[in-house]
């Protein structure tokens, strides 16, 4: 490029590099707009790192321990009524819930063919208290002629096998009456089992009670071969009722005789039943691998809201204490993460270690220890050590340690906001 040249772009303009203020002001921007987004995230991240605890106070106050268990209402005394006879029901005289008296009639069976049965045992009855009139009256002929044979032996007039042969007959007469007389004892024990089997063709109630199930009507055979069918359940006082609740192996060393029980139905969820441990039995039962005793508890019915088969929850009180140091349990289980301060080389320099928190190189929480708590004390946290009792799953009473009602123990945590 000449001068000349040099001098008309210099005249004109040309060629010169032009500096725009709008570029500027862009890089300016992206700069102070970079280093509020330092800012922000350095602020979040000390958010972040922040920590809430939440807590409850120690209190003092009484604490009931109670075992839970679940099972079914039934009556006291239940008895199932069956039939030993096979045969057509020809009547039923009850229904559910009829109230029966022992002895009162409840069905009776088609007696048609055990009638004519009896009619034949009374007939080989007297049949047989005829042989022994038979019988009897031969004894005294035979009696009769043995004594003239003996009269006439004595004389001497007839021979002495005549007399023998009256003193065999005499014997054989005695013999005959006997046979005769153990015929009518033999139909006389046939007559009283044909009369009891007929008397089975009634059914009666044994008890004083309710009905409380009847599975036959008018009708229907009954077959009792292979197995004596059910016909009636019958209840002998609702009044008194019992709770049988399965108690797990766990929990069955803390109950016993006599303990004060309350237990709830869904057919009345706003009322609470009381009852009382009546037995405790020492049979186990094993369902899929779960062990369970059976715990009878009685149970006052004077309304008769409570009906057999309910299923019932039941707390019952194993026991009891008052004004004692409580503590929730939610604050024996809490244990804070502990950070570990760290090299910044170890977690790397610059704004990286600054925005990421240390971690501990344990993990990020210690050991969950039941004879700990953390109190919330001047806006810190203090571990303190204490000695536990009994617990109701939700309390757990303090016996021991530098803990007093009103403090405030750490149930839990929430990092951040």
């Amino acid at each position: 490029m000449n001068d000349t040249q040099r001098e008309i772009e210099a005249s004109l303009g040309v060629g010169k590099a032009k500096h725009h203020p709008v570029k500027w002001l862009a890089w300016i921007g992206a700069a102070v707009l970079g280093g509020a987004l330092v800012v922000w995230w350095m602020q979040s991240a000390e958010e972040r790192s922040q920590v809430t605890y939440l807590t409850e106070p120690v209190s003092q106050s009484d604490l009931t321990v109670s075992v839970s268990a679940t099972g079914t209402i039934e009556p006291t005394n239940k008895v199932e009524i069956s039939s030993e006879l096979s045969g057509t029901i020809a009547e039923v005289l009850v229904d559910y819930n009829d109230p029966v008296k022992a002895g009162q009639v409840l069905a009776r069976l088609d007696t048609v063919q055990l009638d004519a049965q009896l009619s034949v045992q009374i007939a080989s009855h007297a049949a047989a208290e005829a042989q022994v009139a038979s019988a009897r009256a031969s004894l005294l002929e035979a009696e009769a002629d043995f004594e003239i044979a003996r009269e006439l032996d004595q004389r001497g007039v007839t021979s002495h096998t005549n007399f023998t042969a009256s003193e065999a007959a005499l014997g054989r007469a005695r013999a005959s009456l006997a046979s005769a007389q153990a015929n009518v004892d033999l139909a006389q024990a046939q007559l009283e089992s044909q009369q009891a089997i007929l008397s089975k063709a009634t059914i009666v109630s044994p008890i004083n009670g309710v009905v409380l199930d009847r599975s036959v009507d008018a009708g229907q055979i009954v077959a009792a071969s292979l197995s004596a069918p059910e016909l009636f359940s019958i209840a002998e006082d609702l009044t008194q009722m019992e709770l049988q609740v399965d108690v797990a192996e766990a929990d069955i060393g803390r109950i016993k005789v006599g303990d004060k029980a309350s237990f709830t139905v869904d057919a009345y969820d706003d009322m609470l039943f009381p009852a009382q441990i009546s037995m405790v039995r020492y049979a186990s039962e094993n369902v899929d691998g779960l062990v369970t005793y059976k715990a009878i508890l009685s149970v006052e019915n004077d309304d008769l809201l409570l009906r057999p088969g309910m299923t019932a929850t039941a707390d019952v009180i194993v026991a009891q204490y008052e004004d004692v140091l409580l503590v929730p349990n939610a604050a024996l289980r809490f244990a804070p993460p502990q950070v570990v301060e760290e090299e910044a080389s170890d977690t790397g320099g610059g704004l990286l270690g600054l925005v990421l928190p240390a971690r501990n190189q344990g993990g990020a929480t210690r050991a969950v220890s039941n004879s700990t708590v953390w109190v919330r004390r001047d806006g810190a946290a203090i571990e303190i050590p204490v000695e536990t009792g009994d617990s109701d799953g939700l309390q757990t009473i303090v016996t021991g340690g530098d803990l007093a009602s009103g403090d405030q123990v750490i149930t839990d945590m929430i990092e951040g906001k």
